[in-house]
């Protein structure tokens, strides 16, 4: 991906004809497959100072594909008059320093840490392990497995990163489910006792954290399931996976 930056310097009274333009415009990006996403920002200090970035798939299907499509005309059209505005329009390639604050929790401080988290999974696998559909998959467990699943869930939500240092990482949960040939039906019991789980852990019921957490367990299970079948082509070295928010930050209204 490439970002692309257009500086503006818009007077205080156009401000308003050149925000409807690219009111306009954002509905063109908004259908433009090489648009990844785009945000148009104005500066507080110095209010004249307008920056629109735009993420484009590449600078070749900007260049090419967008301004070579039909699409361009219409946002062409929204944007033209501004045109004469423009102080800088480039692409910038994205390194690898990026990353979140922390003004939004992560999953892991909002469920309650891994204490938390621990409870949780004390709780879920005496429900497993006593299910007809999926307890079998679990028989002769070992009396830590819940406390490394707690640790794993962890990490995959923001916490601790002990679970790559002390447990092996990706590599190591990977090797627990090769060769298991994990039924969907299987998958879809493991997902199902969850909910009830949560709740008699008493982590959090907001809807936020539940679609968040959710999202990850239907996301991983699946995963899971795929890797587990006898001959499955499985990535066999990759990092822990993050989970956030998503689209639904947590409500602190």
């Amino acid at each position: 991906m490439v970002v692309e930056y257009v500086r503006y310097r818009i007077a205080e009274d156009r401000w308003e004809q050149f925000l409807a333009s690219y009111g306009r415009a954002a509905a063109v990006l908004a259908r433009a497959p090489q648009c990844v996403d785009y945000e148009l920002s104005r500066c507080v200090e110095e209010p004249a100072a307008v920056v629109l970035r735009i993420t484009w798939t590449s600078a070749a299907d900007h260049l090419q594909g967008f301004r070579g499509g039909e699409l361009f005309g219409g946002f062409l059209a929204a944007v033209r008059p501004w045109v004469g505005d423009i102080e800088e329009m480039r692409h910038y390639a994205r390194t690898p320093v990026r990353g979140a604050g922390a003004s939004v929790p992560s999953l892991h401080d909002w469920a309650g840490g891994t204490a938390a988290l621990e409870r949780l999974t004390t709780v879920f696998y005496r429900h497993v392990i006593a299910d007809d559909v999926v307890g079998p998959l679990f028989a002769g467990m070992d009396d830590e497995h819940p406390r490394h699943v707690a640790m794993w869930l962890a990490e995959v939500l923001g916490g601790p990163d002990r679970y790559t240092r002390e447990r092996g990482g990706y590599p190591a949960m990977l090797g627990h489910h090769l060769g298991k040939g994990i039924t969907e039906a299987q998958r879809r019991r493991w997902v199902s006792l969850l909910p009830d789980a949560l709740d008699e852990a008493g982590l959090p019921d907001d809807p936020e954290f539940r679609a968040a957490f959710v999202g990850y367990v239907e996301w991983g299970t699946r995963l899971a399931l795929t890797n587990s079948q006898p001959g499955a082509a499985v990535v066999t070295d990759a990092p822990v996976p993050h989970w956030g928010w998503g689209v639904a930050p947590p409500w602190q209204g």
